[in-house]
């Protein structure tokens, strides 16, 4: 009889994937506003004491505040409706109804947010001090105290409360990272990332062992560091939804500067240069200002005694092309200590850019990007 039971290894690999959501849909209401209140002055010797019915209170809002701790939208995907409190009813004696209390919804840093109807992009929310109202509240009622004048001395008039907004989201995670790992499945990016920080992504000798994006804090100096992500491996066709298709690609957006990891082992089949130009025409596709981001290209797998062979001729290759290239061993360490001294001082090049609003890096150099014609 076959067993059926699913594979404890499989199992484990569907929870860590379900752990890592970058996509949902909710729907939210504001709280409705409360009712005022039709009541008269009831008092012993005070005949026709006059209207004193209150207003009703404000419902609340539904607020997105960013939560620098969190890095999914694990926490929305089981809950998809998002009510506020609406607001108390007005009372008598001139007391007014309680305003609802907002309803703030935590969302990670690099959330857009958009509306699920119209597709309108409403807000990037990229900083922990960043808050967006996306449902507002109805506004309370007024009582019939509000409605007395010098003719209209009763009034029996009130307003009910207005109701809140309600509106149906779309939330897009975009991971918000310095560097940003490339290369083909297999390329060795979870083994570096691993290497030069606490990260633990699964390291096998499989195609797609990395399923979901990994973020690493690297630590360049005594006191700088920079993050780190290993996207997952793409192949030929990755922009049109082959391998694990354009779900990852957009979180490369958000970094400042590509690590592209060139595997020379026989483990990856083909020309190196045709391997990295394939990455690239794939992100090109995607979204061709990608390749306005500076690259820096990563030959690995150096303690391997047959990468070691064909280096120089690799390496000489991209040189001809006018592409600077390092190399690199995670399993022994050579070289890592010179490629997070090179990527610091190119994210130090791209910060000074940017501070300047300049396009030229500081002494009119220009950061290299791949020619692909």
């Amino acid at each position: 009889m076959a067993d059926n039971r699913e594979n404890p290894a499989c199992r484990r690999e569907k929870k860590n994937f379900m752990k890592f959501i970058d996509e949902v849909k909710i729907h939210v209401k504001a709280g409705d506003g409360g009712r005022g209140c039709l009541s008269f002055r009831r008092e012993k010797f005070i005949p026709k004491g006059g209207p004193d019915g209150g207003d009703g209170g404000d419902g609340g809002n539904v607020v997105l505040c960013v939560d620098e701790g969190l890095g999914t939208l694990l926490d929305l995907r089981y809950k998809v409706h998002y009510k506020a409190q609406r607001g108390g009813h007005g009372m008598g004696k001139n007391r007014h109804g309680k305003s609802g209390e907002d309803l703030e919804i935590r969302v990670p840093p690099g959330v857009l947010v958009y509306d699920a109807e119209t597709g309108e992009l409403l807000a990037d929310l990229k900083s922990g001090d960043q808050q967006l109202v996306v449902a507002r509240g109805g506004m309370g009622g007024r009582g019939n105290a509000r409605f007395a004048t010098s003719t209209n001395r009763a009034p029996r008039h009130v307003q009910p409360g207005t109701e809140g907004e309600e509106r149906s989201l779309r939330l897009e995670l975009k991971l918000l990272a310095d560097v940003g790992l490339l290369g083909l499945p297999n390329a060795g990016k979870s083994t570096l990332i691993s290497a030069l920080s606490a990260a633990r992504p699964k390291i096998a000798d499989y195609p797609f062992t990395t399923l979901v994006p990994n973020l690493g804090v690297v630590r360049s100096g005594s006191f700088k560091t920079f993050v780190m992500a290993d996207i997952p491996g793409l192949i030929e066709g990755a922009s049109e939804g082959q391998g694990l298709g354009t779900r990852f690609l957009r979180h490369v957006e958000r970094t400042d500067l590509f690590l592209h990891l060139v595997d020379l082992s026989d483990l990856q089949e083909g020309d190196p240069m045709e391997r990295f130009e394939l990455i690239n025409r794939e992100l090109t596709r995607h979204n061709p200002a990608l390749m306005r981001k500076p690259q820096l290209v990563v030959l690995t797998k150096t303690d391997v005694s047959e990468v070691r062979e064909r280096l120089d001729g690799v390496r000489a290759a991209f040189a001809e092309k006018g592409i600077p290239t390092l190399a690199v061993s995670a399993v022994t360490g050579e070289g890592l200590k010179e490629l997070v001294a090179e990527v610091s001082r190119e994210l130090e090049k791209l910060r000074a850019s940017q501070q300047n609003d300049t396009a030229d890096a500081p002494g009119g150099e220009e950061p290299w990007q791949p020619d692909l014609s």
